[in-house]
């Protein structure tokens, strides 16, 4: 007997909405539901599982490390997001690493369950190859950041992709200003562009000094997102013209 809630909280799964009810029935009696505290290690490189991850509570840090031993971030997976997706379509190994950011809650699915739901009507199957998509495009931004773009430039993408618009005390849009909160420390943000952490802090202090941002309790605010966005547009046009 498949447990309401269980079954629920898939339906709720923004990947899933549009799947079938027996799919979804299906799904709910395989399903894991497992919690992390910060740092565990819910995934490691290399791993033969096929297993589909939701994050239903908390945050979880996909990374790989290089030959040499460092580490970069790809991305940070807030509540309601999920990973393993790739693995369950080729059934490759695991290319990167996945740890629990805070105390995470998150559902495991099989690869075969959660690939019978996404596919089991037209609708859900659109919904996964979106999904898949919206990943081939980030990554492939990414790249060319790394590849185009010195690290100057690099820390001023990254803090506009983390940054959010700012807002007064009644919840609206407060001008052009962002914020990104709470504020990533230096060397996290060194590694989610593969930087090293001097370089971070020169451009740190660098952007404090023009203006373009400044140190807020609880977090950092970009007084000049235009600044920052006509820098890395006018970079990679040159790249573009090249």
């Amino acid at each position: 007997m498949v447990g309401t809630a269980s079954l629920e909280r898939l339906r709720r799964l923004a990947i899933l909405s549009k799947a079938s009810e027996d799919s979804l029935r299906h799904a709910a009696e395989v399903a894991s539901w497992r919690s992390y505290g910060p740092g565990g290690l819910i995934l490691d490189l290399e791993d033969a599982s096929s297993d589909v991850w939701f994050v239903l509570e908390g945050a979880v840090r996909i990374q790989v490390r290089t030959p040499a031993g460092r580490e970069l971030i790809l991305t940070d997976i807030p509540a309601g997001g999920m990973f393993g997706e790739i693995a369950a379509i080729d059934g490759a190994p695991r290319t990167a690493a996945a740890t629990a950011l805070v105390k995470s809650s998150l559902c495991m699915l099989p690869a075969a369950a959660f690939l019978d739901a996404a596919c089991s009507t037209p609708a859900a199957c659109r919904d996964l190859l979106r999904h898949v998509t919206e990943i081939l495009r980030r990554q492939s931004k990414r790249l060319l950041e790394r590849e185009a773009l010195p690290v100057r430039l690099r820390v001023h993408a990254e803090l506009l992709r983390l940054s959010r618009p700012r807002t007064g005390n009644d919840g609206r849009t407060s001008g052009e200003e962002r914020v990104i909160s709470p504020p990533p420390r230096q060397h996290v943000l060194a590694a989610r562009i593969g930087a090293r952490r001097e370089a971070v802090s020169r451009e740190f202090g660098e952007l404090m000094r023009q203006g373009t941002i400044a140190r807020e309790r609880g977090g950092i605010v970009i007084r000049r997102p235009d600044a920052l966005r006509r820098a890395l547009d006018a970079e990679l046009e040159a790249e573009t013209d090249l």
